[in-house]
């Protein structure tokens, strides 16, 4: 090989290890917002199940008193 197609061939390793690390840094960046998501998620079901079952006991509620 010549030296300018192992010139070319090192600057095309050089660029594929470079794109290699930034998509490792990026996947690595997406899964930590992907488990953060995650768990606000289940804050909000829980908030929202809290919230669904006080309405019931307020309905209940107002049952109640409208029978009495």
């Amino acid at each position: 090989m010549s030296d300018d197609l192992l010139l070319a061939l090192e600057t095309k390793l050089d660029k594929l290890i470079l794109l290699c690390n930034r998509l490792q840094q990026e996947n690595a960046e997406l899964k930590t917002r992907e488990s953060e998501w995650q768990r606000e998620r289940v804050r909000l079901i829980e908030k929202n199940e809290l919230a669904r079952s006080r309405v019931e006991a307020m309905i209940t509620h107002l049952r109640n008193l409208d029978a009495e």
